[in-house]
């Protein structure tokens, strides 16, 4: 069968791009891709963790001593550190965050501090690996870790003191506050850093008055 009239493109309205539109194309869609992760690593959080405080040390208290993990509020206990609380509203931090779960932090910060202020007790944190058993507990309740609407740092809570197995310890309530230095996310963390640091004063204290001898059974 033979065709006759000249021969049309089957697709008119598509024409043929050259190659080096072809490469140009080629080339954009390399450069998009690699924004792509860049665009992605810029929104990493700053990332924040609390840091021990020191204070004073004073050997007297009991031998062993376990730091049990602290309970926090549902609403601290979050990535985001939470910068204020008040007027019915809870504000983060905007691309800031904790390094690690608050209870776990909160925990191991507060036993070292307790290590710094009582050398002659071994104290370690909850879930830690040791081969020793406890005498006595250190026992946190934290309901508030934030600004107060006057700006500052405010751990709000409780504190019990006890030992394991035996009658006799102590308990606060707290209601801690101190001044933040600057207005920044850094400032807040170690203005609660230290806040937890009176709260090891006060836990040393108090195991200090337990003494080093385990009550009779």
């Amino acid at each position: 069968m033979r065709l006759s009239g000249p021969l049309t493109p089957l697709h008119p309205s598509r024409p043929i791009a050259s190659r080096r539109a072809v490469l140009r194309g080629a080339g954009g869609l390399l450069a998009v891709a690699a924004v792509g992760p860049l665009a992605a690593c810029s929104s990493d959080p700053n990332v924040y963790t609390l840091v021990p405080w020191p204070g004073t040390a004073q050997a007297g208290g009991p031998g062993v001593i376990e730091v049990r993990t602290p309970s926090v509020a549902v609403s601290l206990d979050r990535e985001r550190i939470v910068r204020s609380e008040g007027d019915y509203r809870l504000l983060t931090a905007s691309g800031d965050a904790w390094g690690e779960s608050l209870p776990g932090m909160i925990g191991h910060v507060l036993t070292a501090d307790l290590q710094q202020r009582l050398p002659g007790s071994t104290i370690f944190a909850q879930n830690d690996a040791v081969a020793t058993m406890a005498l006595a507990a250190v026992e946190l309740t934290v309901t508030r870790f934030s600004c107060d609407a006057g700006g500052q740092a405010v751990l709000g809570g409780s504190l019990a003191v006890h030992w394991i197995g035996h009658d006799g310890g102590a308990s606060d309530v707290l209601a801690l506050n101190l001044p933040v230095s600057g207005s920044g996310t850094g400032g807040l963390v170690a203005a609660l850093s230290a806040l937890l640091g009176q709260v090891a004063d006060r836990a040393a204290a108090h195991l200090r008055v337990l003494g080093p001898v385990e009550p009779p059974v």
